[in-house]
């Protein structure tokens, strides 16, 4: 589905009526979505501006995270959510770094954010599965689902967790949830040394 027809039926808008705002056809409209005709570039910052909504996911087939994104933008354009505050949150990607995140007054953004990092999530995780065809840790994988479905709230998990962060260095050595934790990994890592991991 590319997003001008994705976006269309969030809206709720007939291609009549947007058609109507455009000065077309509606048989045009009818084309674009098709994909029999591309999106005239003079439509697409009137489409940005009459949506809010970025010109590029006009053009294109959307993925889940695109939706997601789209989804928020009309909330936000709708609800007119206030910044209440920025939470510290640590970003895994090009650069691990912490950075701050916005909290809104409306929880129906601050869900649909969350929902944006779990679609991230879930593709990344996807990836990590497919880097080889016959992937020789599958079983690591299911391991992983397994924990996160039985013992994703017991603080062992956590610990571990951030520990191979740090072993691994994928998290900076700066970014700690505590002295408690230090000490975990200092006792951890004497385990991995002791055998040659």
């Amino acid at each position: 589905m590319i997003g001008l027809e994705y976006i269309l039926s969030l809206y709720d808008m007939q291609h009549i009526e947007l058609a109507e705002k455009l000065g077309i056809k509606k048989q045009n409209i009818n084309l674009w979505i098709k994909g029999k005709q591309k999106i005239p570039k003079k439509y697409l910052p009137v489409l940005e501006e009459l949506f809010g909504i970025n010109q590029e996911y006009f053009i294109k087939e959307l993925n889940d995270i695109e939706k997601l994104e789209i989804q928020k933008e009309k909330l936000k354009k709708e609800l007119k959510p206030i910044i209440k505050e920025h939470e510290q949150q640590f970003m895994i990607g090009e650069i691990n770094d912490l950075v701050k995140v916005p909290v809104y007054d409306k929880e129906e953004i601050n869900s649909i954010e969350r929902s944006i990092e779990k679609a991230k999530l879930v593709s990344r995780f996807k990836e990590a599965m497919e880097v080889v065809d016959n992937n020789p840790y599958i079983d690591t994988f299911k391991l992983i689902v397994e924990l996160m479905e039985k013992a994703q709230h017991e603080v062992i998990l956590h610990k571990t967790i951030e520990a191979l962060g740090h072993y691994y260095e994928v998290l900076p050595d700066w970014v700690s949830s505590g002295p408690e934790q230090d000490e975990f990994e200092s006792e951890i890592f004497e385990v991995f040394d002791d055998h040659n991991f």
